[in-house]
């Protein structure tokens, strides 16, 4: 087995999760001084972040018709584009409406990243190294969400155009992104079951593995196919099952209320009584503490399988969400109860939902409508997510954070039965196996 490769090849994929990560989380460092600058409402600036998540709700539902159709490198390709269009646009934005159109062409990048890179690497990943591969599409995420913490840091807030240097330092890694993703080949299974093109797809498992191409080839190929694929296919009823595993797995991935901390990490520190400096500082530990649990979760994926880190995140959650929530609940938001609370919360989903969503839900649909399922998964997961980055300005500032926290804490006890009832076990299973054993 080449084994750098296929580690070379699914790091590059992952820059694309680095993007997704610098973009989602480099707004928190700046949207206090936009919303300054251009005098804007709590509730604007809520929009104002969430119009990135409205672009990736789009990119993440419309990005299995590109996956599918021209297949996952060039969409790749096209997603490193949108992020270096968006990061220089930002930077150089003139007006609210110019950064609003800027981020959500980002955001399209995000949903459609998340949909394009978990496939491929799932799909040239050997089976027993399936889930930690995939897993480094996460790694990049939370490194990405450090680096945009930790440069927002060092740029600081003193200068009024701070916000516009952290925002376009999104532009080098997109370059950088651009030029690997054009050495990377094409993923295997969509060569035979989209193109019928076997000889290229023997060429690159051969590349993969030369021992057992012959096989994995003739285990691609004689997958029950129906010959039928496509957005109706898809919605036909025979895959109810992994659709209701992916709604529900990425339901409850942003009810944790994950995508709140990110975004405002610093607004939320701020509202126990920290000062600006202080609470950025605090925020880029939040992205030091989800980059160690990411690298732990990824270590134990392929060992104890997603569903025993799911029941680990679980727990975790319920326990720190409840302890923020009764902090603001019981006005002692002073000392270090509320950072360590997000430490832990943080540590908690980068060791379950953060280390399994984007590997979970790229395993569960069949090769014909993979492209399809995986978008489903991912719209829904960024739907919530513009929903909640939307409103969380608003209700954090009418009712405070302790019932918002104590919502989150309830909802993943729900999601703790849903792992215990209904999720299945997909390690050391290869895709094809999968397919035989949720299809029936």
């Amino acid at each position: 087995m080449n084994l750098g490769k296929i580690i070379f090849w699914s790091i590059t994929v992952g820059l694309g999760g680095f993007l997704f990560g610098f973009d989602t989380a480099v707004i928190s460092g700046g949207e206090q001084a936009i919303q300054e600058l251009w005098g804007l409402s709590d509730g604007q600036v809520g929009q104002m972040v969430a119009m990135a998540l409205y672009g990736t709700v789009i990119g993440a539902l419309l990005g299995g018709i590109p996956v599918e159709k021209i297949g996952r490198k060039n969409t790749l390709f096209w997603i490193a584009i949108l992020y270096l269009i968006s990061a220089v646009g930002s930077a150089l934005a003139p007006n609210l409406g110019a950064l609003m159109a800027f981020r959500f062409l980002g955001g399209l990048g995000v949903g459609a990243s998340s949909v394009a890179a978990p496939i491929y690497i799932s799909e040239i990943a050997p089976k027993h190294l399936r889930g930690r591969l995939t897993a480094l599409f996460q790694f990049n995420i939370v490194l990405g969400i450090l680096i945009a913490y930790s440069t927002n840091y060092f740029i600081g807030t003193e200068s009024p155009v701070a916000w516009r240097w952290m925002l376009g330092a999104e532009a080098l890694p997109a370059i950088l992104f651009v030029i690997l993703i054009l050495r990377v080949p094409k993923s295997p299974r969509w060569l035979v079951v989209k193109k019928g093109d076997l000889i290229e797809a023997k060429r690159v498992l051969q590349m993969i593995d030369p021992t057992s191409a012959e096989s994995a080839l003739a285990s691609i190929k004689t997958t029950d196919h129906t010959g039928k694929s496509g957005l109706s296919y898809f919605l036909s009823g025979r895959f109810n099952f992994p659709i209701l595993l992916a709604f529900l797995f990425a339901f409850f991935n942003q009810l944790s209320g994950i995508n709140a901390v990110i975004y405002y990490a610093p607004r939320i520190f701020e509202m126990t009584g920290m000062g600006a400096s202080t609470a950025l500082l605090s925020t880029a530990g939040i992205g030091v503490v989800n980059l160690i649990f990411t690298m732990i979760g990824l270590a134990l994926i392929d060992n104890f399988g997603r569903k025993q880190l799911m029941y680990i995140g679980s727990i975790g959650y319920i326990i720190s969400l409840s302890v923020v929530a009764a902090a603001f609940l019981t006005e002692t938001t002073g000392g270090a109860i509320v950072p360590i609370g997000l430490f832990v919360f943080i540590a908690s989903h980068a060791i379950g939902q953060g280390a399994c969503i984007w590997v979970f839900i790229s395993e569960i649909f069949p090769n014909e409508v993979r492209g399809y399922g995986m978008s489903f998964g991912s719209g829904t997961h960024w739907v919530f997510a513009a929903l909640i980055a939307g409103i969380f300005p608003f209700f954090s500032g009418k009712f405070g954070g302790g019932i918002i926290f104590a919502f989150f804490a309830v909802m993943m006890v729900f999601q703790l039965l849903f792992v215990w009832k209904l999720m299945p076990e997909t390690k050391g299973v290869s895709l094809e196996e999968l397919e035989e054993k949720l299809m029936g």
